[in-house]
């Protein structure tokens, strides 16, 4: 009858589950019918035109009979392919007891669960039902063959038992009807029995989604609801087997199993739930759960007589676990909780989900792209049949645009009278057009005007943070040049190193300009800030949530002669539901035509017909007759019901003064409009200003560690002069001291040039400082704006602390007023790759800058193009000519 196999749980329960047995046959001779079929009614040229098809089918037949396959998936495959061959056999051949039909043919099955039982029909309906039982069957073992001790074994184990159940599905819905036609029948393949084992197969898939939740460490409420969803599954198969015809049809260990599973999963369903409601400190409902799940098992455990020993040792298990937990439950709620715990039956149903659903068999089992019997048509059947389609056809497509044509003309005249948009205004809940609230919901999503504030203190952040690492530069500067003025009065002539303004022209030069993008940027953020403070007013439509709330509502008369506009509004309401309810008819109608020309197969009626086709096509599509008349008065009745909408409508927009308020709405859209349009372009300049600061700061960054670099090798230019100056006090030769010295005045380095000395070499070739100087203290460059205060500064230095103060060192001349269609910020300077004491850093202000508030910068003759610097990639990219726009 099944067979079972057990493996390792990952939940209380055991993994023990059942695999359908297939049905057996007796042998049968398909080849020679139907060849003598092709040659009596067609000719004996297409019998051998068709001998490959015909032996194929054959093969197949033998196949399935000896069930000697040396897998279940080659079987699975077998029995797909022999069944696409039957729908193709099924459209060709007639196979009836008629002396004009291929009458030759019995096809004899057995019950796969009362093998002493057996069903012989001439017909094809039986060996179809029979073919589709086995995929289901032979689905089943393939789900037991799995190792569902694993996770993935328990996965494919699922899907098998999901394609198992709809295999029977499929068979209940398409074949089980017509094979138990006559007496000649067996129960398992009746619509009752493959709906049980549908239902049995989805149990199992479920089942082992259940498991796998387990291992997975899923909370105890989701574990409940898989579980119990388990549990009811298998209590569909159980109310099955306890019905006629399945009532006396199963052994009573198939019973037993089955009753076993529905029981312990309903417990377990329990036992999870019970531990969600002692975290929650629901005690109460906690005892009434677990003494439900006991007392489910016990009755299970009463009529267990014939089931698997795993089983009755997984339900023990729980038992003991719902017993444990049960009495810690009792002694908390009778010491701490005192309450009055509930009646089980009282008790509303668990929750359950289902993670499972049986497969569509349709394109599987679909025979339409099968090419055997290809050439085999009859052509009295093909004709007649290609008629009755087109008749079919025609009235599908007639009606169809009668329907949507009637959709159609509701949807225009409707929003002729601005229905039911009014209506939902007057109750509040008025709508924003699409795009409107598309582009809404984008500037909310993005921070809305609320979120303005953050980013403008970020352009205040790092602007500051580039000002004082100017600063910090400027001062370890100013302290090498004042420490080598003080060497120089201390020793006179003898000092004959450069002095440091001559070598740091080219750098002050960038400091200068770096300075006065600074400031020119400064003015840039004040004329974005006043400009979300000119406009704050206009942007806090944006800030409404929803934002339907800001737009205007329709309001009642302040006063009324007759006090009828309550009725009207309803009498309008009424009519709109009724409209509705005739759109939603003609949604059902047009689906009703659908399915019956699916459903609407005649062809085994023409195959087997001996009459005139004409009488049969007028019996056959009278059956739309119904239908297409429901359609004609679905439309008649709106037509009518429009009219008197429209009469309802008007009266309704006189009382309620509607036009006053759509000239009000469409303000508010236009007020919306314009408060995104300027969002979005203060959102782009602030955009193009933080991508400013960043680049400009990666420019100082740079320029610090040259300027590092410079003092470094300046204190060790002097350590070797003092010790030559020290060596001439104490009366040494001067030759000899040049010697060992190393020729320190023809090696005086300006910064960023491109012979200075590795700092490796520079300091293996020194020893450590012994007289009066000490190296100043390297200063580490500061890295991005979020820094607040620099670690050798602070305070921000005063001369950088405002943006409206220019810093002294730095003397950068005014610049000419912007012209339209200039950057807001100045250029983004770049970090060069190889570093050069010829490179400017100050550049024309970005192009695409549409207002006039930034003072472009005007480039110098001769200077050399800015270096290729790269943009972090944590800030928005540069939008060419999209973001700045005059405020």
């Amino acid at each position: 009858m099944a067979g079972s196999a057990s493996s390792s749980s990952a939940g209380t329960s055991s993994n023990i589950m059942l695999a359908i047995f297939e049905k057996k046959t007796t042998q049968l001779d398909l080849y020679r019918p139907l060849r003598n079929y092709i040659a009596f009614n067609y000719s004996e040229r297409d019998a051998q035109n068709l001998e490959d098809d015909l032996q194929t089918l054959k093969d197949y037949r033998s196949d399935l009979e000896r069930q000697s396959d040396p897998s279940p998936t080659a079987r699975r495959d077998l029995l797909q392919s022999y069944f696409k061959a039957l729908c193709l056999v099924e459209t060709r051949f007639p196979i009836s007891p008629d002396k004009d039909h291929v009458n030759t043919i019995t096809f004899v099955w057995y019950d796969a669960f009362k093998q002493k039982q057996k069903a012989s029909q001439q017909n094809i309906h039986l060996e179809k039902a029979a073919v589709l039982f086995n995929l289901g069957a032979v689905y089943s073992q393939i789900g037991l063959s799995f190792d569902r001790a694993t996770v993935e074994g328990r996965r494919q184990a699922s899907h098998a038992f999901i394609a198992a159940a709809g295999a029977f599905a499929f068979l209940r819905d398409n074949a089980s009807t017509k094979a138990s036609i006559g007496s000649s029948t067996t129960v398992d393949v009746s619509v009752e029995c493959v709906g049980m084992l549908e239902r049995l197969m989805l149990a199992q898939a479920q089942e082992c989604v259940f498991e796998n939740t387990i291992a997975k460490g899923s909370t105890p409420g989701v574990c409940a609801k898989i579980s119990r969803q388990v549990g009811l599954y298998y209590e569909e198969a159980l109310a099955a087997l306890n019905s006629p015809p399945l009532s006396q049809h199963f052994d009573k260990a198939w019973i037993a199993h089955v009753q076993l599973k529905a029981a312990l999963f309903f417990a377990e369903a329990c036992y999870r739930y019970s531990l969600e409601l002692h975290e929650n400190e629901n005690i109460a409902e906690e005892i009434a759960r677990l003494r439900s799940g006991i007392s489910a098992l016990t009755e299970a455990k009463k009529s267990s007589k014939g089931a698997a020993v795993q089983l009755l040792d997984a339900i023990n298990k729980l038992e003991a676990n719902l017993n444990r937990n049960l009495e810690r439950a009792v002694k908390e709620n009778d010491r701490v909780y005192l309450m009055r715990v509930p009646n089980p039956s009282t008790l509303p149903p668990l929750p359950a989900f289902s993670m499972v659903k049986s497969m569509a068999m349709n394109e599987v089992l679909d025979a339409s792209k099968e090419k055997m019997f290809a050439c085999l048509i009859p052509d009295s059947s093909a004709k007649a049949l290609s008629r009755y389609t087109e008749m079919v056809d025609d009235i599908i497509r007639t009606q169809a645009e009668k329907l949507q044509q009637a959709s159609e003309l509701t949807r225009v005249r409707l929003k002729e009278m601005d229905l039911p948009e009014s209506i939902l205004a007057l109750e509040g809940n008025s709508s924003l057009p699409t795009d409107l609230k598309e582009d809404v919901e984008a500037v909310q999503i993005s921070g809305g005007p609320i979120g303005l504030e953050a980013e403008l203190q970020q352009l205040r952040d790092l602007r500051r943070v580039n000002s004082e690492m100017l600063v910090q530069i400027e001062e370890l500067l100013q302290k090498e040049a004042r420490e080598d003025s003080q060497f120089r009065s201390q020793f006179g002539t003898r000092w004959t190193r450069p002095q440091s303004s001559t070598l740091t022209k080219n750098i002050q030069d960038r400091l200068n300009r770096f300075a006065g993008n600074l400031k020119q940027a400064a003015e840039s953020d004040a004329r974005i800030e006043r400009s979300v403070k000119d406009h704050s007013s206009l942007l806090s439509v944006l800030d409404h949530r929803p934002v339907e709330s800001a737009l205007p509502t329709l309001a009642r008369p302040i006063m009324s002669l007759d006090a009828n506009e309550d009725a009207i509004l309803g009498t309008l309401k009424q009519s709109l539901r009724q409209l509705e309810n005739l759109g939603a008819q003609r949604a059902g109608l047009e689906d009703m035509l659908k399915e019956m020309k699916r459903k609407d197969d005649i062809l085994p009626k023409l195959m087997t017909s001996t009459g005139s086709y004409e009488d049969l096509f007028r019996k056959e599509i009278s059956k739309y007759d119904n239908i297409c008349e429901e359609i004609s008065r679905n439309i008649e009745a709106q037509e009518q019901l429009l009219l008197q909408i429209q009469g309802q409508n008007n009266e309704f927009s006189v009382i309620f003064n509607l036009e006053d308020y759509k000239a009000s709405r469409e303000r508010c859209y236009k007020q919306i409009q314009a408060a995104v349009a300027k969002y979005r372009e203060i959102k782009e300049n602030i955009n193009e200003g933080l991508k400013f600061y960043v680049t400009l700061q990666d420019a100082i960054t740079n320029v610090k560690q040259q300027c590092s670099d410079f003092v470094m090798t300046r204190n060790i230019q002097c350590r070797e002069m003092m010790e030559d100056v020290q060596r001439q006090m104490a009366g040494l030769s001067f030759q000899d001291s040049k010697t060992s010295g190393g020729g320190y005045n023809t090696n005086y380095l300006s910064v960023g040039s491109h012979n200075q000395r590795s700092h490796s070499s520079s300091q293996s070739d020194v020893r450590p400082p012994q007289s009066y100087y000490q190296p100043p203290h390297e200063q580490s460059p500061i890295g991005g704006y979020a820094q607040q205060h620099p670690q050798s500064h602070p305070q921000p230095h005063p001369m950088y602390s405002s943006a409206q103060q220019a810093p002294p060192s730095y003397h950068s001349s005014p610049a000419p007023a912007p012209t339209p269609g200039t950057s807001p910020y100045p250029p983004h300077p770049q970090a060069p790759q190889q570093p050069s004491a010829n490179h400017e850093y100050g550049q024309p202000a970005y192009p695409g800058w549409q207002g006039p508030y930034y003072n472009a910068h005007v480039p110098q003759p001769g200077s050399m193009p800015r270096p290729p610097y790269t943009v972090p990639n944590q800030y928005p990219p540069h939008q060419q000519g999209g973001y700045y726009k005059q405020q």
